[in-house]
C-alpha cells in the first residue's frame, strides 16, 4: 500500500489529487454531493440511532434542510460545497455520541458567521440551546477586532463553554475537519494552523478527556507539522513483521491467566496512535521509532477487580521496575483513572499493559463525552463538577486579562501538557511544571498567596522560588502562622515584585498583578524585612521542634557571624543572603555548646 496516499484518504482527503484544478474539483464534488442515495442525512441519522435510538430524526432533517440553503452557493478552498463541512462536523459529533442538540447546533454552527441567517432567527427555530452552542463558537470579525480577534474569539468561547461545555465539543470537531482538509491550502498556512491547533485546542481536547478525539488531532498536526515524520512512523507500523501474531499471544495468555484468577475482563490489543510513537522516539532519541507492545484489560467489575487483575499478570510475567503507575488512587487532572504497568513479556520484550473497569474505559476513551454516550443517573452530576474544575479556574483568571495576547499566553501556560500533582493541606493540587510554592499558595486561596512567607517541602524549609516535583508534600506558611514570639504587630503586605519572576501559573501572576493595581506599591521598609526575617527564623526554628524565650541566643549569633547587630542579620534572612535554615542550625549549635 502506497502509505501517503492511504493516510491522505484515512484523514478525510487531507491531500488533494495531484494536478487537479479547483474548477475541477468543484464540478466533481457537485457530481458526488450528496451522497449516492440522495439523502446525506439518512447516513448522520443511522449513526445517531445506533448509539440514542430514541433520537428525533425530524430535527435534524429541518436543520440540515436550512444549513444547505443557507450555503447555497458557498464552496470550500477545496472545491466542495461549503455544505459538506458543517455536515462532517455534525458527523463527528455523532460519532462522539453526542445528543440531537449538538449535532443540531453541529450543522447550523457556521451559519450565523457566514450566512444571512440571524442568531435570532436561529433561536426561534431550533430555541436558546442550541442558539447558545452556535454563538459559542462564532469567531469575531477580524474587520472590526483585527489582531485581537483570534484571541478574543477564544476567551467567548472559554466563557461559554463554562455554561455549556459542548460549545468547546463543537469546536473541537470543526477543527478536527477542517485539519483534514488543509491539504488544499499553502505549506505556510497548514503549518500555522496545525502550530495553534497543538498548542490550544489538543490540550483543551486532553483537558475534557476525549482521548478518542485527541488521537485523531495529534496525528492529523503531526502531518501537517512533520509530514516526513508521519510518513515514516506510518510505514514502521504497517510493516513491522510479526506484531499482530505476538500481541494475539500475549491476549490470549493474559486471558487464560486471568480466568485463573478468577477475575472477569476483556483483553485486547491497545495500538498507540503515530503522534505518541513519534513523540516517545524523539523524547528517547531512538534511531528507529519506539513503540512497545501494549494491551488493555478492561475488568467487569468495581475498581478493586483491577488489583486483581494487576496481581495475575504480574504472577505471570515479571514487572519492570519503576513502571507502575497508579492513576485509580491519583486520577490525572482530567480524571483519567487506569493502572498502567509494564512487564517482561514473552520472548522478554517489554509490555506495556492498562488495567480499568469499564466505567473508567468509557470516560478514558471519551471524557466530558461519555455523560452524553452512556448517559447516567443525574447523581453522578458532581463527577461533571469535578471534570470541569480547570475550566472553573480558567474563568476565574479570564476575568482579570484585559490584554487578549496575555490571555493567550496564560492560556497556553495553563493548558501545558506539562503539569504535576503535589499534596498540600491533605488533598492533592494540580499545577503546571516549574511550580513553586508561592504557584501552589495561590492555588491553595488568594489570602494564602498573598500573605505566603514560607515553604517547606518534604518536611524542609526551602526558598519560595524552589521548583517543585511530582509528588512532593508541601506546608504553606504565612506570617501568621509564624510562632507567638515572631508573630508581627503590623498586618502582612502582601506579595513581592520579584515572586513575577518566578512563578509559572496564570492564576498566581494574575493575583500579584491585580494586587499590585489595587494598591499603592511602598518600598519595603527596613522595619518591615526585619519582622519578616525574624517571622521566618521562628518558623525555621518549629521544624526543629524549638522554640526562643528571648533574642538574646539571635543576638549572640549574629556577633558570631560579623553582622554589625541583629537587624542587620534578620534583613539578610528576608534578603535570602543567608538562609533561614542554615540561621537555626547555627543558633540550635550555640544554645547546646553554651548549656
Amino acid at each position: 500500500m502506497d502509505v501517503d496516499a492511504g493516510h491522505g484518504a484515512a484523514l478525510g482527503g487531507a491531500l488533494p489529487t495531484p494536478g487537479e484544478s479547483p474548477l475541477t474539483r468543484r464540478l466533481r464534488s457537485l457530481l458526488t454531493w450528496p451522497a449516492a442515495d440522495g439523502d446525506p442525512v439518512t447516513t448522520l441519522v443511522r449513526a445517531h440511532r445506533g448509539i440514542h435510538p430514541s433520537a428525533d430524526a425530524s430535527v435534524l432533517r429541518r436543520a440540515y434542510t436550512i444549513a444547505e440553503n443557507m450555503h447555497r452557493g458557498q464552496f470550500r478552498k477545496s472545491g466542495e460545497p461549503y455544505i459538506t463541512h458543517p455536515f462532517a462536523v455534525a458527523q463527528i459529533c455523532a460519532d462522539l455520541g453526542m445528543d440531537t442538540t449538538t449535532l443540531v447546533a453541529a450543522l447550523l454552527h457556521d451559519t450565523v458567521e457566514d450566512t444571512r441567517y440571524t442568531l435570532q432567527a436561529l433561536q426561534e427555530d431550533f430555541g436558546r440551546e442550541v442558539a447558545h452552542l452556535v454563538d459559542g463558537v462564532t469567531k469575531f470579525d477580524k474587520a472590526f477586532y483585527g489582531k485581537a480577534a483570534e484571541a478574543e474569539t477564544v476567551r467567548k468561547m472559554i466563557v461559554a463553554a463554562g455554561k455549556d461545555v459542548r460549545v468547546l465539543i463543537i469546536k473541537l470537531a470543526d477543527r478536527l475537519h477542517n485539519m483534514r482538509t488543509l491539504g488544499v491550502r499553502s505549506a505556510a498556512s497548514r503549518e500555522r494552523i496545525a502550530r495553534k491547533t497543538l498548542e490550544v485546542l489538543v490540550p483543551l481536547c486532553d483537558r475534557l478527556g476525549i482521548q478518542t478525539l485527541k488521537r485523531d488531532l495529534d496525528d492529523v498536526v503531526l502531518l501537517h507539522l512533520q509530514p516526513e515524520e508521519h510518513a515514516r512512523i506510518a510505514r514502521f507500523v504497517h510493516d513491522r513483521p510479526g506484531w499482530d501474531a505476538y500481541l494475539a499471544d500475549v491476549v490470549s495468555r493474559t486471558r487464560v491467566a486471568l480466568r485463573r484468577n478468577r477475575v472477569d475482563a476483556e483483553v485486547s490489543p491497545r495500538p498507540r496512535h503515530l503522534y505518541s510513537i513519534w513523540k516517545d522516539t524523539v523524547a528517547g532519541d531512538h534511531a528507529t521509532p519506539y513503540d512497545l507492545p501494549r494491551i488493555a484489560i478492561v475488568v467487569d467489575g468495581p475498581a478493586t477487580d483491577c488489583y486483581a487483575a494487576l496481581g495475575a499478570v504480574h504472577g505471570l510475567w515479571r514487572p519492570v521496575p519503576g513502571r507502575f503507575k497508579d492513576f485509580i488512587a491519583s486520577p490525572k487532572n482530567n480524571l483519567y483513572r487506569s493502572l498502567h504497568t509494564s512487564v517482561c513479556g514473552p520472548q522478554d520484550r517489554t509490555v506495556e499493559v492498562l488495567i480499568r473497569t469499564t466505567e473508567m474505559h468509557r470516560s478514558a476513551e471519551y471524557g466530558v463525552a461519555a455523560h452524553y454516550r452512556f448517559p447516567r443517573a443525574a447523581g453522578r452530576a458532581a463527577d461533571r463538577a469535578d471534570e470541569l474544575a480547570w475550566l472553573r479556574r480558567v474563568l476565574d483568571w479570564e476575568q482579570d486579562t484585559v490584554d487578549p495576547t496575555q490571555f493567550m499566553a496564560s492560556l497556553r501556560c495553563d493548558l501545558a501538557e506539562a503539569q504535576i500533582q503535589v499534596v498540600a493541606d491533605g488533598r492533592q493540587v494540580v499545577l503546571p511544571a516549574g511550580a513553586t510554592p508561592v504557584d501552589l499558595a495561590y492555588e491553595l486561596g488568594t489570602e494564602r498567596g498573598d500573605h505566603c512567607l514560607a515553604a517547606r517541602i518534604n518536611g524542609r524549609l526551602a526558598p519560595l522560588s524552589s521548583e517543585l516535583e511530582e509528588g512532593d508534600v508541601v506546608e504553606i506558611f504565612t506570617e501568621s502562622d509564624a510562632e507567638s514570639g515572631f508573630e508581627a504587630a503590623a498586618a502582612p503586605r502582601g506579595p513581592r515584585r520579584e515572586w513575577l519572576g518566578f512563578v509559572k501559573s496564570p492564576h498566581a501572576q494574575m493575583q500579584i498583578n491585580r494586587w499590585f493595581a489595587d494598591h499603592t506599591e511602598p518600598g519595603i521598609s527596613i522595619a518591615d524585612k526585619v519582622r519578616l526575617g525574624r517571622a521566618s527564623v521562628g518558623l525555621a526554628l518549629r521544624t526543629y521542634n524549638r522554640g526562643l524565650a528571648s533574642d538574646l541566643p539571635l543576638l549572640r549569633l549574629s556577633e558570631e557571624l560579623g553582622y554589625p547587630d541583629l537587624e542587620t542579620l534578620l534583613v539578610a534572612v528576608f534578603d535570602r543572603t543567608v538562609e533561614p535554615d542554615a540561621v537555626v542550625r547555627q543558633l540550635i549549635d550555640l544554645v547546646d555548646h553554651r548549656k
